[in-house]
C-alpha cells in the first residue's frame, strides 16, 4: 500500500496531466479561430470537474498526513532531529573511522619476517633495510619493520617509539600460530591451558561419598593425588632452503616459505602428541598422551566391530568417571571416510554426521590427522583415539622464534649424532656457504601432560571399511 506522501505525489501528477489536456483543447480552438464544439465542451468541463475533485482530495490527504505526524511517538534513544543525530558521531572527539586493510593470508607476515632475516643472514639492521626496500611489503605490512628495529633497554609496552614495538613481535608470531593451529591436532583440541613451571595437582583416583544414618560416623575416603609441573620443553625444526628462493619477494615464494615453516613444526608435533611409542625424556620432551595406555585391539573391520570397539572405549572412560561430553575422537581422514560410507540395511548412512574431514561420531566431535597412523608400529598402526580434552594440561607460550645462518655446517640427517653436552659420532657435514644455501631454525616452547592417566583411550590396528 502506498504511503500518504506517495498518494499526494500521484494525484498531483494526475492533476497536472488533466490541466495540460485542458490547455491543449483551448489552444486548438484558438488556433482555428473558433469556439469549442460539443465534444470539446464536454471533455473540457469533465477535466475541470476532475481537477476540482483532485484538489479537494489532495487537501484531505495533507490534513490526514499532518494528523498522523502529530500523533507519532518518538522512540526512546532516537534523536529528535534525525539529520543532526546522524552527524553527531562525526562531531565527537573520537570519530568512527573506516580503514581498508590489505587482505594478507595468515602466516604470510611471519614468512616475510623470516625471509628478511634470511636475506640479511640474521642481521636485524640489514633485515630492516631489506624489508623497507620492498615497497609491496612496506605498503601491506609496515608493522614488520617495527619488529625488525633493534630493541632498546628500560622501556615499556605503551610508549610509542620505545619498547612498545616489541609487542608487534608477539603479534607477528601469534599470527603465524593462528595459521598453524588448524593444521595441528593440538590446535584443534580445547586442552586445559596452564603456565610453565607451576606446580599443579594431578588426580589419579577419586574420593567416595556414602549414605550415613542418624548419629552414625561418616566413613573416610581419599583421592589419589600427586603434583606435577610442566617445564619448558623446546620443539625445534631445522631446514635448509636455496638462497635464490629467499631472495624472491613474489607471493608464491612467501607462501612456500610459510608452508615450509608450518610443516616443519606441525607434522612433528602431531606425531609426538599421539604416538604411543613416544616416552617422556627428562628435561627434554613430554610423553605422548597415548604412551602408557593399554590399547584396545580392533576386533575386526566391519561396522559391527566398530560399534563394539567404540563401546569398549566409551565404557573405559565412563568407568573412570571421565566426562565424556569433553571428549574428542582423533583418527585418520581415510578412517573417517570409511566410517562415513557405512550403510544400514535400508541403504542409509550409519553415521550421517561423519565425513573425510571429521564431523561427529556418536555425538562426539572428530578430529582427523594423518599422524594418527604410525606404520609398522606394534603398539598402534592406524589408531582411533578418545581424548578427554579437559584432563590434558598444555603449556604453550604461543610464540615461534626464527634464527638464520649462512655460515653454519649442518648434519643433513633427521637423527643427528652431534651434541654439545657429550660424546659425538663423526658424520659428514654440509656447509651452507659452500652450497649457497641458508639454514632456517624455528623454535617453539610447548609441553603437555595428562592430568589423569585415564584421560585417553585408543583402538590400535583400526582398519574399518564400509
Amino acid at each position: 500500500m502506498p504511503t500518504i506522501a506517495e498518494q499526494i505525489t500521484a494525484f498531483e501528477q494526475k492533476r497536472a496531466a488533466t490541466v495540460a489536456r485542458q490547455d491543449a483543447i483551448m489552444t486548438k480552438s484558438s488556433d482555428e479561430g473558433r469556439t469549442l464544439d460539443t465534444a470539446e465542451k464536454e471533455e473540457y468541463d469533465g477535466c475541470a470537474s476532475e481537477v476540482k475533485e483532485i484538489d479537494e482530495h489532495i487537501t484531505r490527504l495533507k490534513a490526514h498526513e499532518e494528523r498522523n505526524r502529530a500523533a507519532a511517538v518518538v522512540v526512546d534513544g532516537a534523536p529528535a532531529n534525525p539529520v543532526k543525530g546522524a552527524a553527531a558521531p562525526r562531531a565527537g572527539a573520537q570519530p568512527n573511522i573506516i580503514a581498508v586493510r590489505p587482505n594478507i593470508e595468515k602466516g604470510v607476515k611471519f614468512a616475510r619476517y623470516a625471509m628478511s632475516l634470511i636475506r640479511a643472514k640474521g642481521n636485524l639492521n640489514d633485515a630492516l633495510s631489506i624489508f623497507q626496500n620492498e615497497k609491496r611489503w612496506m605498503d601491506q605490512t609496515p608493522e614488520i619493520a617495527q619488529v625488525l628495529k633493534a630493541a632498546v633497554a628500560a622501556g615499556d609496552t605503551t610508549t610509542s617509539g620505545w619498547a612498545s614495538e616489541l609487542v608487534y613481535n608477539q603479534n607477528l608470531a601469534a599470527e603465524f600460530i593462528e595459521y598453524l593451529r588448524p593444521m595441528t591436532i593440538l590446535g584443534k583440541l580445547n586442552l586445559r591451558r596452564v603456565p610453565f613451571n607451576v606446580r599443579m595437582g594431578q588426580q589419579n583416583g577419586t574420593g567416595t561419598a556414602y549414605w550415613v544414618g542418624q548419629g552414625a560416623p561418616i566413613p573416610m575416603s581419599k583421592a589419589s593425588v600427586t603434583s606435577q609441573s610442566l617445564g619448558q620443553a623446546k620443539c625445534a625444526g631445522l631446514m635448509a632452503i636455496d638462497e635464490e628462493l629467499a631472495r624472491s619477494s613474489s607471493p608464491s615464494a612467501e607462501i612456500l616459505v610459510r608452508d615450509d615453516l608450518a610443516a616443519v613444526i606441525s607434522t612433528f608435533m602431531d606425531v609426538q602428541f599421539v604416538d604411543p611409542n613416544v616416552a617422556a625424556v627428562s628435561n627434554i620432551s613430554p610423553a605422548s598422551v597415548t604412551n602408557g595406555v593399554t590399547a584396545v585391539t580392533a576386533t575386526g573391520t566391519a561396522a559391527a566391530n566398530l560399534r563394539t570397539d567404540l563401546a569398549t572405549l566409551l565404557k573405559t572412560m565412563a568407568d573412570a568417571d571421565e566426562n565424556i561430553s569433553d571428549c574428542v575422537w582423533i583418527m585418520t581422514p581415510n578412517q573417517a571416510l570409511q566410517i562415513s560410507l557405512m550403510l544400514n540395511s535400508l541403504g542409509l548412512p550409519l553415521y550421517p554426521e561423519m565425513g573425510v574431514n571429521g564431523g561427529k561420531l556418536l555425538g562426539i566431535p572428530v578430529i582427523t590427522s594423518n599422524s594418527a597412523n604410525i606404520p609398522g608400529s606394534p603398539n598402534s598402526g592406524c589408531m582411533i583415539i578418545l581424548v578427554n580434552q579437559r584432563e590434558v594440561f598444555l603449556a604453550d607460550d604461543g610464540q615461534v622464534t626464527v634464527d638464520v645462518s649462512r655460515e653454519a655446517s649442518i648434519q643433513m640427517l633427521d637423527n643427528p649424532t652431534n651434541t654439545s653436552t657429550g660424546s659425538t659420532t663423526a658424520t659428514s657435514m654440509v656447509s651452507m656457504f659452500q652450497t649457497h644455501s641458508l639454514a632456517l631454525r624455528a623454535t617453539r616452547f610447548i609441553n603437555w601432560a595428562k592430568r589423569r592417566n585415564t584421560a585417553v583411550a585408543y583402538i590400535k590396528e583400526a582398519a574399518y571399511v564400509a
